[in-house]
């Protein structure tokens, strides 16, 4: 548990699924439901976030909005509180072309945005070791280089502000509309890497072939993962070799 007195009332009800990196827990103030989260992130990263989730619902998108402390901060210590979104997970095929289409707008909302502090697109990582949770100078150098290679066919087209984390207990859907929840790992890189992991029956027009696709979304998540998940990275980069035949 920790602390959320900054807001007044609210009381801390059960740990909620996901939340690898931080803490989020289903919280209640009167008869409201709200989530609440602590991020381990620098505060300008945490602001970029927010600043991200306050435009993207001012243009119509579902995302978790920032319930302010008593003295207005949008979070104090880490700790920040969000409005409970209602909805389920995607399971038809009109689920997940709501997903794709949600996701779709976000990017063309956002080309041109600024990259998150102390983060890093794949593009920048090529000449780069660190940023957000990369650091490929922690990885063997054969590892790096095949992870860097896996990246060069999704570099392709402009940059915009990606979720990074698309799929899982990240999406909800109600009444046809999609909702993204939980933006730690967001970033600006080539929109592509939002759509990596989606079931394969998904269908989303891509210029990047979706082998390759999938592919690269599998040596981010090596990369990323390597220092704060490292038995899961090493599956991840197992699978990598073995997708790319140097296993």
């Amino acid at each position: 548990m920790f602390d959320t007195s900054a807001w007044p009332g609210l009381t801390l009800l059960e740990r909620l699924a996901g939340g690898a990196r931080s803490d989020v827990f289903h919280a209640r103030r009167g008869r409201e439901d709200l989530v609440v989260r602590r991020s381990g992130r620098p505060t300008d990263a945490l602001d970029w976030e927010l600043d991200l989730l306050g435009f993207l619902d001012g243009n119509g998108i579902r995302v978790p909005a920032v319930v302010p402390a008593g003295d207005g901060q949008r979070h104090v210590n880490g700790v920040l509180v969000q409005r409970w979104l209602p909805g389920g997970p995607p399971r038809t095929a009109a689920d997940w072309a709501a997903v794709v289409a949600t996701v779709q707008q976000v990017h063309a909302l956002t080309r041109g945005w600024p990259q998150r502090p102390g983060f890093a697109s794949s593009r920048q990582l090529v000449d780069q070791d660190r940023g957000g949770d990369v650091d490929l100078s922690a990885m063997p150098a054969d590892a790096a280089t095949l992870v860097r290679r896996a990246w060069e066919p999704a570099m392709v087209g402009a940059e915009c502000a990606i979720h990074g984390d698309v799929g899982g207990n990240n999406l909800l859907v109600l009444e046809g509309r999609a909702a993204l929840l939980d933006w730690d790992e967001a970033r600006v890189d080539v929109p592509w890497f939002d759509f990596a992991h989606l079931p394969a029956q998904v269908t989303v027009s891509t210029p990047v072939h979706r082998t390759d696709l999938t592919t690269a979304g599998v040596a981010w998540e090596a990369a990323t993962c390597w220092i704060a998940e490292p038995q899961y990275a090493a599956r991840r980069l197992a699978e990598l070799q073995r997708r790319l035949g140097t296993g």
